[in-house]
């Protein structure tokens, strides 16, 4: 590598995107570190991470399922509000439509808000929340957070949060998933008249 003057991917400082409201009541751990699923749409696994760009943050949830180990839900947004989740939430609802699937997530404000408990509830979605401050209790997302800094973040930098957003749409389209559903988010609003999903509008 020294020879060829390669260097390895490193991480980036860490941006907190999780910030616990110490007044909600969180879901219980219905998962336990155990990331183990005899089919697809038992367990998913969500997460909030972000896309540095010049002209500031783009904020990318996902929704994975741990079985098949493909993202099939997802938002991206300048902004933290809980509708980012819900957007996220809303694409693997509509996409997978589970019967009983448990979500899995921390303990941000964004997954203990009403909005979210009350949508879950609605759709016979279980949250389900690991332990505060403990990375192991979501690793298998942290994990595809980790894939995508690595091999995009890492090697890219963007102008915008438009030029950012089609970079982690390629990246997980071509990835991870083949989607045919698009929630009603502001970043997956737009439908291709053959069913597919266009590129975000950031």
């Amino acid at each position: 590598m020294r020879e060829r003057n390669i260097h390895g991917a490193s991480r980036r400082k860490g941006f907190k995107t999780t910030v616990r409201d110490r007044d909600a009541r969180p879901a219980p751990d219905l998962v336990d570190r155990n990331f183990c699923t005899p089919a697809s749409d038992r367990l998913w696994v969500a997460d909030i991470t972000y896309v540095p760009t010049w002209s500031g943050f783009l904020f990318l949830a996902v929704v994975l399922d741990v079985f098949s180990r493909r993202i099939v839900g997802w938002a991206m947004a300048r902004h933290l509000r809980t509708e980012l989740v819900l957007d996220a939430l809303e694409m693997a609802i509509h996409q997978r439509k589970p019967t009983a699937v448990i979500h899995q997530s921390d303990q941000g404000c964004q997954y203990t808000s009403i909005a979210f408990g009350k949508r879950c509830n609605e759709a016979g979605v279980q949250p389900s929340m690991g332990s505060v401050g403990d990375c192991f209790d979501n690793a298998m997302c942290e994990s595809f957070n980790a894939t995508l800094e690595c091999e995009l973040l890492a090697t890219r930098r963007f102008k915008n949060q438009h030029e950012a957003a089609l970079a982690v749409f390629d990246f997980i389209e071509a990835g991870t998933i083949r989607i045919a559903a698009i929630p009603r988010s502001e970043t997956s609003r737009q439908q291709s008249t053959n069913g597919g999903i266009k590129p975000p509008d950031v």
